[in-house]
């Protein structure tokens, strides 16, 4: 139906890169994920490059112009003022470049950074829109949401923090011992001797830390689930009086999230005291070292001065790029999880065509617009006959949902489909609109089987409105047309007035430019129905399927609906589930289900007369039998 075209429509842009790297999460390592996004931006890392690169040796150069200013003008007593003035300037040039260069670094970075991170979220969010139901069935609501802003998120930081240490403090790093050999050799390889040390206290609180981060952001998932559930439930737990029992669970977990977030910064703090006291002995050594060769004049001042400076410069970047573990970690593990999802392939897909033109790629619009012409198909020419034929299908391996159905429906046929819960009404629907594909057997649609027909087609071919209608966050005219421009506003008053909704809509302070909130909350059930009843006018599907749509409305909106079903079900197929048999009584044939079969059919008369399934169904709602 064209609600679902609108939809696709709107996400056209949401469709996955076909230039994805190969999905293979537990071979391919994080880094080489990454490069793959990385690479259309080779030119901006060259300009990143680049300027660290400038406003490293602009911070690095400034010691050593403080050496140059010691021992050739100070302390070898030629005074020159004029030196010194060009000694300033070029200190000062240097800091100005210092700055503007970390600015434009830190820039560009974050602009390539923001590209790839938005990059991915687009394609994951477009994949995870072209899954089968069975995915969203396996699958919660929250591990999806998790994957779509938590772990793209921690993408957001590996680029924001670990990537810019990684550039920034490792070249600082190299630098700071080029220039140490530079200045002097043998008190350069003294402080090599650190690098082994600091790379066993690395190593050392390494582990330790991931431990107590892990623990950290397990309590923390912990108690986000345990305030979501209690969110969600927030009406039984004021029912059964459970504030003050909920609330003491609360306080547990946050006790325990408490406790690990400080155990976690006690371990950073202890690891950065560590690296500070090893950089106060490593000054304190290359000071008693140096200045001893520097009474013993093997050693100028301005020399030992710099070094100093260095030897405090070199524990910064160290200390810097060990605190990202955390950050690398949680990135690494976030690419993992991305990645599992671009893994999963939809179960149910369109039949592949093959390309017109194999030099020139077409357009998604384009390759809609080819699948929707298949051969033998024309939607406009659909007339809405539908064949089940010999159906079988189980959601799970052994447990059959329906069995070896046959069921032939007529173009323009009003059928009414019961039975008891778990008979397979809405299983049947679901296979109609191929949100699941059949086990065995063909559902057939004009003498086409569904599975030959492009899901954008089938979807604009099928309407449907079930018992809880999802309305958007927006506007009632947007949620009618489902954000269709090409719909008009008039065409959409004329579908509210057609179904009783538009009596509704005015007694609301905006009308049909009132701002509806999540789930259109502050609307009735009735009421989303309604709104959901004109969506479909709006859109004419050829098929129409109500699935429990009436379950949750009043007498009087009921029968809005059922005057509206009435007119909208002529010359349309129309296929409606329903527990209140009121609403199929009026059906050209009702179809009674038990345990996936059809064990009755006929209209209401019929079905009385027999005897069977359906008159108990129906004294049932009478209350003429006990349950």
């Amino acid at each position: 139906m064209r609600p679902a075209q609108a939809i696709h429509n709107w996400q056209a842009d949401q469709k996955a890169d076909p230039n994805l790297p190969e999905q293979k999460p537990e071979y391919v390592s994080a880094f080489r994920t990454l490069s793959s996004y990385a690479r259309p931006h080779l030119w901006a890392f060259t300009l990143v490059f680049c300027c660290t690169l400038i406003a490293i040796l602009s911070d690095l150069l400034q010691p050593f112009l403080m050496k140059i200013a010691i021992d050739d003008n100070l302390l070898s007593g030629k005074n020159d003022y004029n030196g010194l003035l060009t000694i300033c300037a070029i200190y000062l040039g240097l800091s100005l470049s210092s700055l503007l260069f970390t600015y434009l670094q830190n820039n560009l970075l974050q602009n390539i950074g923001q590209s790839i991170v938005s990059r991915i979220r687009k394609q994951l969010f477009g994949h995870i829109l072209k899954q089968s139901m069975r995915y969203f069935d396996r699958m919660s609501s929250g591990s999806l949401i998790t994957h779509v802003s938590s772990d793209t998120e921690a993408l957001n930081q590996f680029f924001n923090q670990v990537l810019l240490s990684l550039f920034r403090d490792g070249l600082t790093l190299i630098f700071i011992v080029v220039m140490m050999f530079q200045l002097d050799t043998r008190l350069a390889l003294y402080c090599l001797i650190l690098l082994p040390i600091i790379w066993v206290i690395a190593i050392a609180f390494r582990s330790f830390m991931r431990t107590t981060y892990q623990l950290a952001r397990t309590r923390l998932s912990r108690l986000v689930a345990f305030v979501a559930e209690n969110l969600s439930g927030m009406n039984l737990v004021q029912v059964f009086h459970q504030q003050k029992e909920q609330e003491k669970q609360f306080n547990e977990r946050n006790g325990l999230y408490f406790k690990a977030n400080i155990r976690e910064i006690r371990t950073n703090v202890v690891f950065g005291r560590t690296f500070d006291i090893l950089s106060n002995l490593s000054i304190a050594f290359v000071t008693w070292t140096g200045g001893n060769a520097v009474l013993g004049q093997h050693l100028e001042f301005g020399v030992l001065y710099a070094f100093i400076t260095y030897i405090r410069q070199f524990f910064q970047p160290i200390n810097t790029i060990t605190q990202q573990w955390n950050t690398l970690q949680s990135a690494t593990v976030a690419i993992t999880r991305i990645w599992s999802v671009f893994a999963n392939k939809p179960d149910v897909t369109d039949r592949e065509l093959e390309p017109v033109d194999l030099q020139k790629p077409e357009t998604d619009d384009e390759a809609d617009e080819r699948q929707a012409s298949l051969p033998g198909f024309s939607l406009d020419q659909v007339k809405g006959r539908i064949d089940f034929d010999r159906i079988s299908f189980s959601y799970e391996e052994g447990i059959p949902i329906i069995r070896d159905l046959d069921l032939h429906i007529n173009s323009g046929e009003l059928i009414g489909v019961v039975g008891t819960t778990g008979a397979g009404k809405s299983s049947l629907i679901s296979l109609l609109c191929r949100f699941y594909d059949v086990k065995e057997g063909s559902i057939r649609i004009d003498e086409t089987d569904v599975r030959d027909i492009p899901q954008a087609t089938l979807h604009r071919l099928v309407g449907l409105v079930q018992q809880e209608p999802y309305l958007y966050s927006g506007s009632i005219i947007e949620n009618v047309r489902m954000f269709d421009s090409s719909i008009s506003r008039e065409e959409v008053i004329r579908a509210c007035e057609f179904v009783g909704a538009d009596m509704v809509i005015k007694k609301l302070r905006n009308g049909y430019d009132t701002l509806l909130s999540e789930r259109g909350s502050g609307l009735s059930a009735g009421e989303r129905q309604l709104i959901s009843f004109a969506r479909i006018i709006v859109f004419k599907p050829k098929v129409l399927i109500l699935d429990e749509a009436s379950a949750n409305l009043d007498s009087h909106t009921e029968q809005l609906i059922q005057n509206a079903l009435h007119v909208v079900s002529q010359d349309r197929t129309t296929i409606v589930i329903a527990h209140r048999l009121s609403t199929i009584m009026q059906a050209d044939r009702i179809i009674v289900m038990s345990h996936g079969e059809i064990v009755e059919q006929g209209n209401h008369q019929q079905l009385l007369e027999h005897d069977g399934h359906y008159k108990e169904l129906y004294e049932h709602s009478q209350g003429n039998i006990a349950v």
